[in-house]
């Protein structure tokens, strides 16, 4: 995985300066997802590992599939980055660049994410207080994904970056527990 990464890193930040000088970080964010979500099915993988198809086959199929029931088209800049994708062979690290260039968009936003669990499932009202909140906290936009974990018992668990903040009622008996041998 870290491999990946440090391959996918330097089509990731020129896939970022392009979008940027473009004005198009939006579109580009869209499509990458696209691409990475086709980039990750068994079937593209296995096509990737396919000595007999070309890169230019492989870069038109990948752009096809990623086309296919799409909103918006891919523009001739994306294109060709694909292209280049599969020339490198590259395309297999699709998703990792798609993550890297998140990151990149997001920190030049000013957008953190925010992963929070909690025991039950989070109304509307209670998820934008809580984002607003969080918002206040880290002086930022927040970009908040919501997962569902009975285990808490009761609360939330927040981590945005290496910050985690520790609200469930596990944490709590987890920290007494701790207290009490001590």
């Amino acid at each position: 995985m870290a491999e990946n990464v440090t391959l996918a890193r330097p089509y990731a930040e020129a896939a970022f300066q392009l979008a940027k000088s473009g004005g198009a970080l939006a579109a580009w964010a869209e499509v990458l997802s696209r691409l990475s979500a086709v980039a990750a099915q068994p079937e593209m993988e296995e096509c990737i590992g396919n000595p007999r198809l070309s890169p230019a086959q492989l870069a038109q199929l990948c752009l096809d599939v990623a086309a296919s029931g799409a909103k918006s088209s891919i523009s001739a800049d994306q294109q060709n980055f694909v292209r280049v994708l599969a020339e490198n062979d590259r395309l297999i690290v699709l998703p990792e660049i798609n993550e890297l260039f998140n990151e990149l968009k997001h920190g030049h936003e000013g957008v953190r994410d925010a992963e929070i669990t909690s025991a039950f499932v989070l109304d509307d009202a209670t998820l934008k207080t809580l984002v607003a909140d969080l918002e206040r906290k880290f002086e930022c936009k927040i970009q908040a994904t919501v997962k569902v974990d009975a285990e808490l018992i009761g609360g939330v668990r927040i981590a945005v970056g290496d910050e985690v903040i520790d609200a469930s009622v596990r944490g709590k008996l987890a920290a007494m527990a701790t207290a009490l041998k001590n």
